[in-house]
């Protein structure tokens, strides 16, 4: 009797897989026929796999990658299995059981989101399984018509595709499903507009700290205080003024320059440390040779300057008082101020509260405003200015020093997120630019000519200083308003 050649056929195909990085897979084919079989595996481009003559081939999963095996008789007939995907997801933190199996295991949920219409929607999941999983997506529980990858997009959204999505995940052992996720559409005109980044046209402040008073008790820390402020306003791109202990006539006369120096589009920064009272809602700052007791026409008010301040329509006017707020001698008439004007983007830092005391402090071996203390601390950051005060609140608000005693105000009409930070652009302002350059240059000429002298004035020792950017200059006057007349062009 003859034996009879059977035909070469597989019987049993590979099963493609999703597997984790590294993770050992079997892949197997079985087939039939006449005598002794062969067998070859091929990775998809073609090239043999290096020792891999059996029915089962071990692989360890580095990427994705495609197989096939080829299946030869004695009788030179061959056949080839089906391909069969080895799928390593990209996924770094796969979370699967330590004894994992192959069981069906959802490693990427859809996540709930926004989106514009006519914009596109993208849903993802990802699974591991052996077999391969396979998915089927669905919003508000209808299957969604050849949705049936682990990635789901809808290239222009409407609004009939908002909704809540899942996905089925699948293969011939089980079925999982994911966690819902809901999907808003936005009308198009709803979509918020990137704000341009904001700027200043220039960036000019006056800092000044009154210290030794004539009738009244001296301070400590308004030197170091309106110096370390200084640098750091500096670092921030300011033009920066500092003076110290001025007579009234003479904090005007400053006052009246510095806002001849702002314009549209500068930020502004006024920032004083000394004695201070409040009025009738009015804040006045004392000058060294206010008499005891004070009374308004013997001090500045704070208010006239932040009105003086708007009315050059300033991109930004932060003004910043580290003095008490105690109410004083309640029998004066207040100043006569107009009220202020509602332009926006205006800010007050108080150092205290109405009607209570700001303090300073040793620390260090130096003294300081415990308000400056933690205002130098953060103005530095790249926040909203009025972040950046809420910030120096809170850790006032912590500081055991002054618990009960001392606590940050801060008033504002700012319309804008305006930081102290934000980068000068003087594209359209070359004019008004060169003007203040040219006030800056005479004010550094001015002081490299004029003498050091000292003066003395009912027996205690004033010392005056003034630091212009980026140069630092320091000089003792007896007469102060001279000086400041060299920060602008006379008046034609």
């Amino acid at each position: 009797m003859k034996n009879m050649i059977r035909d070469l056929v597989i019987v049993q195909h590979p099963v493609s897989v999703s597997v984790p990085l590294n993770y050992q897979v079997n892949l197997s084919v079985r087939a039939e026929g006449t005598g002794i079989l062969n067998y070859q595996w091929f990775k998809s481009d073609e090239e043999e796999v290096f020792g891999a003559t059996r029915a089962d081939l071990t692989v360890t999963a580095q990427r994705s990658q495609l197989y096939i095996c080829r299946v030869n008789d004695q009788f030179c007939n061959c056949v080839f299995s089906e391909w069969v995907k080895v799928k390593v997801p990209d996924i770094a933190k796969p979370g699967l059981p330590v004894a994992w199996r192959g069981e069906l295991h959802i490693a990427v949920h859809p996540a709930p989101q926004t989106v514009r219409q006519g914009q596109r929607l993208t849903l993802s999941c990802s699974a591991f399984g052996i077999p391969i999983p396979h998915y089927q997506w669905y919003r508000n529980g209808h299957p969604l018509l050849g949705k049936t990858t682990n990635t789901l997009q809808i290239h222009n959204a409407e609004a009939d595709d908002r909704g809540t999505y899942l996905c089925s995940v699948s293969n011939v052992e089980e079925e999982r499903w994911t966690e819902p996720a809901d999907v808003d559409i936005e009308p198009s005109n709803q979509l918020k507009v990137t704000a341009p980044k904001l700027t200043a046209t220039d960036k000019v402040a006056l800092l000044i700290g009154n210290l030794n008073y004539s009738h009244h008790p001296d301070l400590m820390a308004p030197t170091m205080d309106v110096h370390e402020l200084a640098n750091l306003l500096q670092q921030l791109g300011f033009r920066v003024v500092s003076l110290l202990d001025l007579t009234r006539e003479e904090m005007l006369a400053a006052i009246d320059k510095f806002i001849l120096l702002l314009d549209r589009g500068v930020y502004a920064l006024f920032y004083y440390a000394g004695h201070g009272y409040e009025r009738s809602g009015r804040n006045y700052l004392v000058a060294i040779d206010a008499p005891q007791p004070y009374r308004p026409e013997n001090c500045v008010c704070v208010q006239r300057i932040m009105r003086m301040m708007q009315e050059r329509r300033t991109a930004l006017s932060v003004v910043l008082l580290d003095t008490c707020r105690t109410w004083y001698n309640q029998d004066c008439i207040a100043s006569e101020i107009r009220p202020l004007v509602p332009m926006g983007n205006t800010v007050y830092g108080y150092a205290t509260c109405e009607d209570a005391e700001a303090y300073e402090v040793q620390d260090g071996g130096k003294s300081t405003g415990i308000f400056t203390k933690y205002l130098n601390k953060h103005i530095l950051q790249p926040e909203k200015v009025t972040h950046v005060l809420e910030q120096v609140s809170e850790d006032l608000g912590r500081d055991p020093l002054v618990t009960g005693k001392q606590a940050v105000e801060i008033k504002h009409t700012l319309k804008e997120p305006r930081s102290l930070t934000d980068p000068v652009r003087t594209t359209g302002h070359t004019g008004e630019l060169r003007l203040r350059d040219a006030c800056w240059r005479q004010a550094n000429d001015f002081e490299e000519q004029t003498p050091t002298v000292t003066f003395f004035k009912d027996k205690s020792y004033h010392v005056r200083s003034c630091l212009f950017s980026p140069v630092e200059l320091r000089w003792r006057s007896a007469s102060l308003p001279c000086s400041l007349t060299s920060w602008l062009p006379s008046a034609q």
